[in-house]
C-alpha cells in the first residue's frame, strides 16, 4: 500500500495546524486521543519551540538551492502531532523549505486520525514516531523518499539514554538541548543529500 488521495481528506496546511493547536489549547486540549495535563503543557511548550524556529531558521545554501531547483510538483506529507516535541523542532523546517518553491505543497496529517498511513512509516517496524516526512509526486503520489522521525545522530543519541533508564523527563530535556546548540543545520543536511539523490 502507499500514500493514496484518501489519506489526504484530513490534511492542512501549516498555518492552519498552527491555529489548530492554539484554538485547543484555549481549551485546555492538544490534538489527538490521549489529553492529559501534561501533553497540552507539551504542546503550550511546542508553540513557543515552534515561534522560535520560524524565527531564526536560516536555510543553508546548498539546500535552498536543491529546492529552488525543483521542477514539477511535489506533495510533502508530514506525519505530526501537535504535543509532539520533535515535531515542533522539524515541522517548521519543512514548512521554511516549502516556501522556496511553488512547486511543493506541504500537507499535514495528524498521526493519530491516520493511523493507517501512520503504519506503512514505523520506527524499526514498531513504533509509531514522528514527525515523518513522505516527499511525492503530485501527479500520483508516487513515493520519491521519507524521512524521520528525528536526525541519525540525535537518533542514535536518543536509544543510548534509553538504554540507560533515565527518566522520560530528563531525555527529553537532553533532545531539546541537542536542537537548540544544533540549530536545524543537522536535520537541513540530512534533508539536502536526499533532495540532491532525489530521482
Amino acid at each position: 500500500m502507499k500514500l493514496e488521495r484518501k489519506h489526504l481528506e484530513k490534511a492542512m496546511d501549516y498555518l492552519t495546524y498552527r491555529k489548530l493547536i492554539d484554538t485547543l489549547l484555549l481549551e485546555g486540549k492538544t490534538t489527538g486521543r490521549n489529553q492529559s495535563a501534561s501533553l497540552t503543557e507539551y504542546a503550550r511548550l511546542n508553540v513557543a519551540r515552534m515561534k522560535r524556529v520560524d524565527k531564526t531558521i536560516e536555510i543553508i545554501p546548498d539546500l535552498q538551492k536543491a529546492i529552488s531547483a525543483i521542477k514539477s510538483g511535489q506533495t510533502w506529507v508530514v506525519i505530526t502531532e501537535g504535543w509532539c516535541g520533535d515535531t515542533a523542532q522539524i515541522v517548521p523546517v519543512f514548512y521554511a523549505l516549502s516556501k522556496l518553491n511553488d512547486k511543493i505543497n506541504l500537507q499535514l496529517v495528524l498521526r493519530d486520525e491516520n493511523t493507517e498511513l501512520m503504519d506503512q512509516y514505523l520506527t524499526n517496524g514498531k513504533s509509531r514516531s514522528i514527525p515523518k516526512l513522505i516527499v511525492t509526486r503530485t501527479e500520483n503520489l508516487e513515493e520519491i523518499f521519507n524521512w524521520g522521525p528525528r536526525p541519525e545522530r540525535l537518533q542514535k543519541q536518543f536509544y543510548k539514554l534509553r538504554e540507560q533508564n533515565l527518566p522520560y523527563k530528563e531525555i527529553t530535556e537532553k533532545l531539546h538541548s541537542w536542537y537548540s546548540k544544533d540549530k536545524t543545520i543537522t536535520t537541513q543536511k540530512e534533508l539536502l543529500t536526499l533532495f540532491t539523490n532525489m530521482h
